[in-house]
């Protein structure tokens, strides 16, 4: 049990760390508005960019990058050195083993999928907000410099770059992103046998993608937003 409760910690302290909104501190403090009052309503860095200005707008992802690079941080080099030092039958048998049914499970390896997961999900549905907030991108895949590594996370970087080039719309590369995120957790960690860490980030991945259903709607329509077109 005392794994699980690790586990547990791990998946609490990055959602809460995850649900600060950046978005609406820095409006509120710096410009006097409500960011979820401007624009699209979103609280993210695309949309702060268009109501606050670049200036605003990069504070805003600055501090979402921010929290997701801290929430991998302690999860890798903090509570997963702290789970691999338990002794093994704890870690595998007693802990895992006993709770999921499968040896194959890595503790740490888990510990890194909660917290992406947790990041994600706090900022997706932030309760200081309501239980409504940002799409997750900017935390999410600054949570996957620790997740996936540095190869990994250029990667995402490229397929969301890529997204936007071709279309002009940060909405397509953010979707591109998410979409490969499990092909990605499928090589570093299904491929390893690490199924439980790979569905953990598989369905955040598939919530990120929920998230961004009116962007996929005026997708579909033809109206979403595109950079340097006036707002549609």
């Amino acid at each position: 049990m005392i794994v699980l409760g690790y586990l547990a910690l791990t998946f609490v302290i990055t959602f809460l760390l995850g649900s600060i909104p950046w978005g609406v501190i820095v409006s509120k403090l710096a410009y006097k508005k409500d960011l979820r009052d401007e624009g699209s309503g979103n609280i993210g860095t695309t949309n702060a960019m268009r109501t606050l200005g670049k200036a605003g707008g990069a504070a805003v992802f600055v501090l979402d990058f921010g929290k997701g690079l801290l929430a991998g941080w302690l999860a890798v080099w903090v509570i997963a050195p702290m789970v691999a030092a338990l002794p093994a039958e704890l870690t595998v048998s007693g802990g895992l083993y006993g709770a999921f049914a499968t040896p194959a499970l890595n503790a740490v390896t888990l510990v890194a999928a909660l917290a992406f997961a947790g990041c994600t999900l706090g900022h997706v549905f932030s309760p200081w907000l309501g239980w409504h907030g940002g799409k997750g991108i900017a935390v999410a895949a600054a949570c996957l410099v620790f997740v996936y590594g540095p190869v990994g996370f250029l990667i995402e970087i490229i397929v969301f770059a890529l997204g936007i080039a071709l279309t002009r719309c940060v909405s397509v590369g953010s979707l591109a992103a998410a979409v490969v995120c499990p092909l990605l957790g499928l090589y570093y960690y299904g491929l390893g046998g690490h199924w439980v860490a790979w569905l953990i980030i598989t369905a955040t991945a598939a919530v990120v993608i929920w998230a961004h259903r009116e962007n996929i709607a005026r997708l579909r329509a033809g109206t979403e937003n595109k950079i340097g077109s006036k707002k549609k």
